[in-house]
């Protein structure tokens, strides 16, 4: 592949940065305006309490979701030791971008209403969820590809993860408030996919850079216990007011609890010398949160909750230990993050999970809060057996647009224009970033001494 001389990659890439910018920006002039709870003129023109804006009930779970994506998910991606400012300020970087980008896409879908798309607290959380997904498909290909590349990988993820996410709430009816299929799944095998297609044989030469060092293990350790403290809400901010939300939340917080003990009961067990291996724990810890995305808002029982849990964090630990290195030399799928066990299995699980609760709703279990969970079973138009066949089509849908989608978007990654780090200078921050000097210096001297982080 040619190529291209610094300042003109400097220029290409400063240059599609403004025209993203400038063109987000002229589309928020044309479209977007303020809902009735946010206008000041509609709000006040009718006979509301202020108490009853719908800002006082969603923002407490926004303010937590915006945490796990901001804080949670950039500093989970901390542990490559030379690549630390390339992981949050390029998290910061893409989120920052797909919030603007998903209030157009998901607002053109799901509220445009007058010639306008109407924001709220709502939309916000909604933007953040689409920039959750992102962000795992940016862990799937870290430290390999440039900024411009995940600009624009940005730019049409976004516009897939709205479609999928329309066709499944909206059109199939499908019941996913925390995401298991559209937010994890979707975000896990399309950033999978994208890493297959970018694909670099070389990189197996360069394990001493994919290495983590005590230091950037324990930053990476911040992250996941935002994620896990704020997971409750992240499932929980989208469902009902009222026990719809307080049970979401219940059953997150049991399933996380479980999830932590098997994966400290399992990396013990599968490590060398019944030693504990810090991937596992800020990782696989993390799964009971991913499996009750679909299924937290249904009557899942606190026992469900805490057995879906267990078996997320196994199945977890497990593919971190045994199916990644498989993954790598047989399917050739370079998974920096390990996002295949954290979100894709996990994910896959919660979505099944969703379907088995769904085919055994019943109007006694859930009385008059059938029509806040199920409204469809609710209003006599399905059966739950049918809801449960349009939950199993849901993912199938999913796993179709996060496949081809991101087969499609790593080809155009390929494009010789783009700003494809060279091998020798994939993991490195140097490339982007200036470094201090004491960091440079070591980004001199080979680590031989340190053994290859498990992620990859």
């Amino acid at each position: 592949m040619a190529q291209i001389a610094p300042a003109a990659l400097s220029s290409l890439q400063s240059g599609l940065r403004g025209w993203v910018s400038g063109a987000t920006a002229i589309l928020f002039a044309i479209f977007v305006r303020y809902n009735r709870e946010t206008d000041a003129a509609l709000w006040h023109g009718g006979n509301h309490s202020n108490a009853d804006n719908e800002f006082y009930f969603r923002y407490p779970s926004f303010q937590d979701v915006h945490a796990m994506v901001f804080v949670g998910f950039g500093f989970l991606m901390v542990f490559l030791h030379r690549y630390g400012f390339s992981s949050v300020g390029f998290t910061f970087l893409l989120a920052a971008f797909a919030l603007q980008w998903s209030t157009l896409v998901q607002g053109f879908l799901h509220s445009f209403h007058g010639s306008h798309i109407h924001v709220s607290v709502e939309s916000m959380v909604s933007a953040d969820f689409c920039a959750g997904a992102l962000l795992i498909s940016f862990g799937a290909v870290l430290g390999k590809t440039g900024p411009a590349q995940l600009l624009l990988m940005a730019l049409l993820e976004v516009l897939l993860f709205g479609t999928n996410e329309f066709v499944l709430l909206d059109l199939l009816g499908a019941r996913d408030a925390g995401g298991s299929m559209t937010i994890h799944t979707f975000g896990a095998y399309f950033g999978l996919v994208v890493s297959r297609v970018l694909y670099r044989p070389w990189l197996e030469k360069s394990k001493h850079r994919q290495s983590s060092t005590y230091h950037s293990d324990l930053f990476a350790m911040i992250g996941t216990i935002f994620l896990w403290i704020f997971w409750p809400s992240f499932n929980s901010a989208p469902t009902s007011l009222g026990d719809t939300q307080h049970r979401t939340a219940l059953n997150t917080y049991y399933s996380l609890a479980a999830s932590t003990l098997s994966t400290f009961a399992l990396s013990a067990l599968v490590g060398r010398d019944g030693r504990l291996d810090m991937v596992h724990v800020q990782n696989a810890a993390l799964a009971g949160g991913v499996v009750v995305g679909t299924s937290g808002e249904m009557m899942l029982t606190p026992f469900g909750a805490l057995a879906a849990g267990f078996l997320a964090g196994t199945v977890s630990t497990l593919g971190y230990k045994f199916l990644t290195p498989i993954l790598e030399s047989k399917f050739k799928v370079q998974d920096t993050c390990g996002v295949h066990n954290l979100h894709g299995m996990p994910g896959v699980l919660g979505a099944l999970l969703g379907v088995l609760v769904t085919a055994l709703t019943t109007h006694q279990a859930y009385g008059d809060g059938l029509q806040a969970v199920f409204p469809l079973i609710a209003e006599g138009q399905r059966g739950a057996t049918s809801q449960a066949v349009y939950q199993l089509l849901g993912l199938c849908v999913t796993m179709a647009f996060a496949l081809v989608g991101g087969s499609l978007v790593g080809f155009l990654l390929r494009l010789p224009f783009l700003d494809s780090p060279p091998d020798s200078q994939c993991y490195e921050d140097q490339m982007c970033w200036e470094v201090p000097g004491e960091c440079t210096d070591e980004a001199q001297v080979p680590l031989s001494v340190e053994e290859p982080d498990t992620r990859a």
